[in-house]
């Protein structure tokens, strides 16, 4: 993975500084709040409806295992002993003490990490595919192209004040684990005819207040010129996007406004006079990049295992684990294991510091010392020896991270919600944490089938609820939280937008709702027909008809006695 230059710790260490005088004044009252605003949160810092909020960025999703217990100390020394991942790979701590938050970023310099970007108006963390270099079905690992939009975008003084926050996700892989159609800018790495390089450049997706779904305005673009055109994207929003307007103010509006061909004539004029200048991308330069990159030390060990093989035939709930938190790994003989943030009774995405320094251990034993993030709020060890997955699942499961339920209805994504953020409408975990105990039954989950339920606790989205199957959307109703349901969304190779289903429910009723969508789905679906492709087949009306048929109490039958 990537490592600090001499460059990168000056410039972090003076960022600190700088800060710390900026606390320092607010403190004394020499800075006022709305002074010290933009300023904090320049640093990743917010204030929410508790304390101060501090968003660490984790580019690409990529952790070393060092860093892991770094975020563990964070936990245990400055917040109430536990982090939260969030869709965007990066980490949260919501109980940070303002006069501590300097300290805070000198511990993180010291694993080369900080929080520089994750608010404000500019280029947000880039995200990824967290199977990045060893999918396999991966075609050109997007690491190092990540890295250079990463380098490239930091402190890059033109894009510092764009009209709207600004989104970028990189894909490598044949399946498009990393949501680029959602984006203000998605990349998919794809080879010419004659095997070159380069990327489809999606511009214009987003989800909040508009969800959209990207166009593509350049089929290929060599990589070579990769940060030019970004460049020449960039320019184009930041001169025409609109500032009189925040829920106007993204680029998905301009590029709707203008029309998909209109917005890419102007980058493509905006592209020609500086496509061959300095920004042109070197072969040297992908080089220096590249080689932090590189595979680790694998050893040439069999496809499978016989004492494996024989463990999933005698052990059902290893089996079970396997065919949901165990992904192919490119090398023979080796997995990619999610770690599920998603236990039943927990706020998805949260993980305490005993876990982190658990997991930090784990990678070093098990996987290169190396740990992903995924926007789905789990984590990855993406090298592990397919002999070693039995004792690796044994260990794990002592520690709660064991859950086999990747993909399936309790892979919950959530944003924090009105627990802790101050712009929510709704709570969004006690949700979440309501429909997981309701159906906390992993055969009946399995039975259903893959199923991506997601909720936000308002129209920000964090929660990605517009590419849910099912999403939830916290509202306020007359000073009441209410939730409004969509189902037909989804992510990933054929993304799509969900629709709402009708007026929307309290929050005792989220958990029948839900048990009444599935009970359409499992007497609908045909043989091999997951929940969304019944729901595309069907359309809105059959499962709006059932919801909606009786009013709903608090007591009705658990989802296995209902739906199965």
């Amino acid at each position: 993975m990537y490592r600090y230059d001499e460059y990168d710790h000056q410039i972090v260490k003076e960022r600190i500084a700088q800060y710390r005088g900026q606390v320092e004044r607010r403190l004394s009252d020499e800075l006022a709040e709305d002074e010290f605003r933009i300023l904090r949160l320049q640093n990743g810092l917010y204030m929410q409806r508790h304390a101060y909020m501090l968003r660490v960025a984790v580019p690409y999703g990529l952790l070393a295992s060092a860093q892991v217990r770094k975020f563990a100390y964070i936990a245990r020394k400055y917040d109430r002993g536990y982090g939260h991942f969030t869709t965007r790979q990066n980490i949260q701590y919501n109980w940070i003490k303002l006069e501590e938050s300097p300290d805070i970023l000198a511990d993180l310099a010291t694993v080369e990490m900080h929080a520089i970007q994750t608010s404000g108006n500019c280029i947000r963390n880039i995200t990824s595919d967290e199977l990045a270099g060893v999918a396999a079905d991966e075609v050109i690992d997007p690491r190092p192209y990540a890295e250079i939009l990463r380098e490239w975008s930091t402190f890059h003084p033109e894009f510092a004040y764009l009209p709207r926050k600004f989104k970028f996700a990189i894909n490598g892989s044949e399946e498009d684990r990393a949501a680029t159609a959602v984006h203000d800018i998605g990349l998919t790495m794809v080879k010419d005819a004659s095997g070159e390089v380069g990327f489809k450049v999606m511009v214009g997706g987003g989800m909040g207040r508009t969800p959209i779904i990207g166009s593509v305005i350049r089929e290929y673009l060599p990589w070579q010129h990769a940060l030019t055109y970004m460049e020449a994207i960039l320019r184009v929003y930041n001169q025409h996007g609109r500032r009189d307007n925040i829920y106007k103010a993204r680029i998905k509006i301009l590029v709707k406004a203008l029309g998909p061909q209109e917005f890419a004539r102007q980058v493509e004029a905006e592209w020609l006079d500086i496509k061959d200048g300095p920004g042109t991308l070197t072969v040297e330069e992908l080089q220096r990049v590249a080689q932090y990159f590189t595979a680790p030390a694998y050893e040439t060990l069999p496809a499978t295992d016989t004492e494996f093989e024989a463990l999933k035939v005698s052990d059902k709930a290893f089996a079970n684990w396997i065919k949901r938190n165990v992904k192919a790994h490119k090398v023979s003989g080796y997995a990619a294991v999610i770690l599920s943030l998603k236990k039943t009774g927990v706020p998805p995405g949260d993980i305490t510091a005993d876990q982190l320094d658990f997991v930090a251990d784990l990678s070093d034993r098990y996987s290169f010392g190396e740990v992903r993030v995924t926007h789905e709020q789990n984590l990855v060890l993406a090298d592990v020896k397919i002999s070693e997955l039995f004792t690796f699942w044994q260990a794990i499961k002592a520690q709660g991270l064991a859950t086999p339920n990747i993909g399936l209805l309790t892979d919950i994504i959530c944003c924090p919600g009105g627990d802790f953020c101050s712009l929510a409408n709704a709570k969004s975990i006690p949700i979440a944490q309501a429909i997981a105990e309701k159906f906390d039954n992993i055969d009946f989950q399995h039975d259903i089938g893959e199923i991506e339920l997601n909720i936000s606790g308002c129209i920000n989205a964090c929660g990605h609820h517009h590419v849910g199957n099912i999403g939830i959307l916290g509202v306020d109703k007359d000073g009441a939280e209410w939730y409004q349901v969509s189902i037909g969304g989804a992510q990933g190779n054929s993304t799509s937008i969900g629709k709402i289903i009708g007026p929307s429910f309290s929050a005792h009723q989220m958990p029948t709702v839900i048990e009444r969508l599935l009970s359409v789905y499992v007497k609908q679906r045909t043989e091999d027909e997951r929940f969304i492709d019944t729901v595309q087949r069907l359309g809105v009306a059959p499962f709006k008809e059932y919801v909606y048929a009786t009013p709903i109490k608090a007591a009705q039958p658990t989802g296995e006695d209902a739906c199965v």
